[in-house]
C-alpha cells in the first residue's frame, strides 16, 4: 500500500479522525476502534517522517496535518516529528501562528484589505511573486468605539468575535492612534500576568465558558512618535516587545515559544472581581509618553529611511517586497538599549510594505511570531494624524 493510499483511507469515517477545526487543534479522538492505530510504532514514525520531509510546503502539506487527524498514537509522533518554525521554516499547525518564525531568513507573507469590512486577513506565501492565493493564517475585524479602536484577530475569517473558540488576540489604540497594546488570548509564557477586562467574565467566580480564552495577556506595546511640528517624512515607532527577552536576538537567546492552545480551566483561572476594571498600567500608556524598555524586553524600532536626491522621496531596501510608496511602509530591527549596536540589530526582525491599493506584504522572522507580527503591522494601518 503506498503513502497516498493510507492519506486517502484515512480520510473515511469522521469518528476516526480529529474535528478538523482550528479552534481546537490539540484535541484527538479515542483511537480504540482506529485501524491505522496498531501499526508498529517503527513502521508508523518511518512513514510519517517520509510524509513530512516529501510534502514540505502547502498545499501538498495538507496531508502531514491529516496524518495528524487519524488517531492519537498518529498525532503524538507527528507532532514530534513536525519541528517548530524556528527550526523547520514550515508553518503546519494552527499553533505555528503563535510561534516564533525562521532564524536565519525572512518568513513570506501578505495581507489583503477588505475596505467595505473592515476586516484584514494574513495568508503565507507559496511563491515569490507578490500577489498569489495563498494560505490563509489569520483574520482581524476592526472595531471602533467612542474612545478607542479595537482589531480583533482570530483564526477563522467568519468568526472574529470575542467569545468565539478562535479568538486569538486583539490590538488596542488610544484615541490618537498614536499608542497600541497587543493582547494575547492566552498566557505567552509561564508567569504571564493577566489584565482585567470585559472579556474575561466569571460567575461566582467561575468562567462562563470553558472554551472562551482566559483573558487578555499584554504581550507588546507600540508607540508613534507625535509629529508636533508637522515636518514631512516617514513615521518613526517602537515597540517594546514584553513577552520576549532582550537577550533573544542574541547566538543561544531564547523566546518563549507555546505548544498549544489550552483550554480555560475555571480552577486554575486566578481570581477576579465580576466587573470591568482598567488596568492602571496600561491606561498610563495610553495616554502617556513613549514607550520604554521593560524589565529587560525586547525593544524594536523602525529602521531610519535615506533621503533619495533624484527620487525625492524617502527610501528603505525592501529587496524587491514592496512596489508602492506609503507612509505604513516600515522595517523593524532590534534596538540597543543598552549597549554598542551589534550584528543581531542589523537583522531586520519584520517589514512591511504596500504592493497594491489593498494588498501589503508582511515578512517576519525569529524572535516574533506571525501573530505578534500581524498584530504590529494592524497599527500601522490605523489613522494617525497626530504623527503625518
Amino acid at each position: 500500500m503506498t503513502i497516498k493510499t493510507i492519506i486517502h483511507d484515512m480520510m473515511w469515517p469522521r469518528s476516526h479522525r480529529v474535528v478538523g477545526d482550528a479552534t481546537d487543534p490539540d484535541v484527538a479522538v479515542a483511537s480504540g476502534d482506529c485501524c491505522w492505530a496498531n501499526l508498529p510504532q517503527e513502521l508508523l514514525r518511518e512513514i510519517l517522517a517520509k510524509i513530512e520531509a516529501t510534502d514540505s510546503a502547502w498545499p501538498s502539506r495538507k496531508s502531514v496535518v491529516a496524518c495528524a487527524g487519524v488517531c492519537r498514537s498518529w498525532r503524538q509522533i507527528t507532532k514530534e516529528i513536525v519541528k517548530v518554525p524556528e527550526l523547520s521554516g514550515y508553518l503546519t499547525f494552527p499553533i505555528a501562528v503563535k510561534q516564533p518564525g525562521p532564524r536565519d531568513y525572512l518568513l513570506q507573507c501578505f495581507i489583503k484589505r477588505n475596505r467595505s469590512s473592515q476586516t484584514y486577513q494574513l495568508y503565507l506565501s507559496l511563491t515569490n511573486a507578490l500577489a498569489d492565493d495563498g494560505k490563509f493564517l489569520l483574520a482581524a475585524r476592526k472595531c471602533r468605539r467612542a474612545t478607542c479602536t479595537d482589531y480583533i484577530i482570530s483564526l477563522h475569517a467568519d468568526d472574529m468575535s470575542k467569545g468565539s473558540s478562535t479568538y486569538l488576540g486583539k490590538v488596542r489604540s488610544n484615541f490618537l492612534g498614536t499608542k497600541f497594546i497587543v493582547y494575547d488570548g492566552q498566557p505567552p509564557h509561564a508567569g504571564a500576568k493577566m489584565t482585567r477586562s470585559r472579556s474575561t467574565k466569571l460567575v461566582n467566580l467561575k468562567q462562563v465558558s470553558p472554551r472562551i480564552p482566559s483573558g487578555n495577556y499584554p504581550v507588546a506595546h507600540i508607540s508613534y512618535e507625535l509629529n508636533v511640528l508637522g515636518s514631512r517624512g516617514p513615521r518613526r515607532m517602537q515597540c517594546v516587545m514584553d513577552a520576549i527577552p532582550a537577550n533573544a536576538i542574541e547566538p543561544g537567546g531564547v523566546a518563549p515559544t507555546q505548544t498549544e492552545f489550552l483550554l480555560g480551566n475555571a480552577d486554575s483561572l486566578p481570581s477576579i472581581p465580576f466587573f470591568r476594571s482598567k488596568s492602571n498600567h496600561m491606561e498610563k500608556f495610553l495616554s502617556g509618553p513613549l514607550a520604554t524598555q521593560r524589565d529587560g524586553s525586547l525593544v524594536l524600532r523602525n529602521k531610519a529611511p535615506r533621503w533619495h536626491e533624484q527620487l525625492q522621496c524617502w527610501c528603505l531596501n525592501f529587496h524587491g517586497r514592496v512596489t508602492v510608496a506609503s507612509v505604513k511602509n516600515f522595517q523593524l530591527v532590534a534596538s540597543p538599549e543598552n549597549g554598542p549596536a551589534g550584528p543581531e540589530h542589523e537583522k531586520i526582525i519584520l517589514q512591511f510594505g504596500k504592493v497594491g491599493k489593498d494588498l501589503f506584504t508582511m515578512d517576519y522572522r525569529y524572535p516574533i511570531s506571525a501573530f505578534q507580527a500581524f498584530a504590529i503591522c494592524l497599527s500601522s494601518f490605523d489613522t494617525k494624524i497626530a504623527c503625518e
